[in-house]
């Protein structure tokens, strides 16, 4: 992507007189584009309120999902990622790609009879 310092640039190779960092920003005042006069920037999205997507010119990226106004997915460049679930405001479910789990969902009462059918293997209960 072509910064506006090199889309500016005269045919001379002169340079206007911009001041940095440059901002753009959305209806809503979010900083959706900076750029500084080393030419590094960044750009973000924003949907209802929440940045949503972040990119650099670093080649780092970020995004995010929302579901009732709570963050339940990131993921970005590196690899990193995880996601929760909610129920009644509380989160009860946290997983990322490191393997850390953690699970307080409400569970249900289950015969073993019905756990067999539900996971399709025998199964018993060990004390």
């Amino acid at each position: 992507m072509k910064t506006i310092k090199e889309l500016t640039r005269l045919s001379n190779g002169k340079e206007l007189g911009i001041q940095y960092p440059i901002k753009l920003y959305d209806q809503d005042g979010n900083t959706v584009y900076c750029e500084s006069f080393d030419g590094y920037w960044y750009k973000s999205e924003y949907k209802d309120g929440k940045e949503v997507c972040h990119e650099t010119s670093t080649g780092y990226w970020c995004r995010s999902e929302y579901q009732d106004g709570k963050e339940v997915y990131y993921g970005d460049s590196t690899g990193y990622w995880w996601k929760r679930e909610y129920q009644g405001g509380e989160m009860v479910y946290f997983e990322n790609s490191n393997g850390d789990i953690e699970d307080s969902r409400k569970s249900v009462d289950m015969t073993v009879e019905e756990v067999c059918k539900l996971v399709g293997k025998k199964v018993r209960i060990v004390e």
